[in-house]
């Protein structure tokens, strides 16, 4: 206790009541077969490893937003990475060059945090706190299950949503990886993670209602939320960045234009970039300082994998295809979101 701050030794001790408070809440929790962990719970209904769920509680709990704060919230696997870092070099284009940008040595996830991972650091309030505004904060929290101070003070929400047929083998080859180096876990086939997604177990899932709840909510206050598709993106990359800019209220003027700020943007994040960059091929990611009393770490190049459309093709059947359509079309046909 000598060598903490009384604030910083009080947040532990608060932490520590809302984690136990985390443990019984889990133990009444519904759950299913995990992908990457043994288990998932559903809580308010969406489903979360129990890593992830205490982030969660946590985050309700305790999370302060700012007005001016600025979130990325996707499902996993729609792409997440990209967009951080699109998002992170929009932010910051005028604090680096792009020869020495952060993104050319640390991973965009060192670079923007998630807040329901950071409820596993030492002293995340402290964190938070000693963040400079605009804060750029990332998260797959479902919206209705955000914390209430992000719902109700003037922050901005980027959400992104792709495809779920390919969101579905991304994360599976995503969780196979998770479950064989990390958890020691038997590999999961294709067949289970197929039946799991569509009754909507996933991180955050399901993944028709997570993606609906962002979809409706861009409808209700498009000034606060701004909702893209991973797809659209991929066809119009400048377009889009230009588009997020503007979000953020962080515009191009015609002469960044003019000298190529958007292209070098999107040049410096492309996936055949950062997939080469030494960093993201043998850097490590932490989930938290310690978990479990164990420090849980694993390679960057687990978030890169393709970047592309359609791959699902290419690892489900036909029938599977269709049903996943079918769940599509029913879960969202009325809505008028599409893909």
């Amino acid at each position: 206790m000598a060598s903490l701050s009384l604030s910083a030794y009080q947040e532990q001790e608060e932490k520590k009541d809302v984690l136990q408070n985390c443990e019984e809440i889990i133990s009444t929790l519904p759950k299913d077969r995990g992908w990457g962990t043994e288990h998932y719970y559903q809580y308010e209904g969406f489903w979360y490893p129990k890593i992830f769920l205490e982030g969660v509680i946590w985050a309700q709990a305790n999370f302060r937003a700012r007005d001016n704060d600025i979130f990325l919230s996707t499902f996993p696997k729609c792409g997440t990475t990209w967009v951080t870092a699109l998002m992170f070099a929009i932010q910051n284009r005028e604090n680096y060059d792009f020869s020495s940008h952060p993104l050319l040595t640390k991973s965009p996830q060192d670079c923007v945090p998630y807040i329901e991972l950071l409820a596993h650091q030492d002293n995340p309030i402290d964190y938070f706190d000693a963040m400079a505004s605009p804060r750029f904060l990332a998260t797959h929290i479902p919206h209705r299950s955000l914390p209430k101070s992000i719902l109700n003070s003037g922050t901005k929400i980027v959400s992104v949503a792709r495809n779920p047929k390919d969101v579905l083998i991304s994360y599976w080859v995503f969780s196979q990886k998770i479950r064989s180096n990390i958890n020691k876990l038997a590999p999961l086939p294709i067949e289970e993670g197929f039946e799991l997604f569509c009754k909507g177990v996933a991180l955050s899932g399901p993944f028709w209602d997570n993606v609906l709840g962002y979809w409706e909510a861009s409808l209700e206050n498009p000034e606060k939320v701004l909702f893209l598709k991973f797809e659209d993106i991929k066809i119009d990359t400048e377009c889009s960045v230009k588009r997020l800019a503007e979000f953020m209220g962080l515009p191009f003027s015609s002469k960044e234009e003019q000298e190529g700020a958007v292209r070098e943007i999107i040049k410096l994040c492309s996936f055949d970039n950062l997939s080469n960059l030494e960093v993201n091929k043998s850097g490590t990611f932490g989930l938290g300082s310690k978990i479990d009393g164990v420090s849980r770490k694993f390679s960057n190049d687990i978030f890169f994998r393709r970047g592309q459309t359609g791959d699902s093709k290419n690892h489900l059947t036909p029938e599977m295809l269709d049903r996943l359509d079918k769940i599509t079309k029913q879960k969202l046909g009325a809505s008028g979101l599409k893909f």
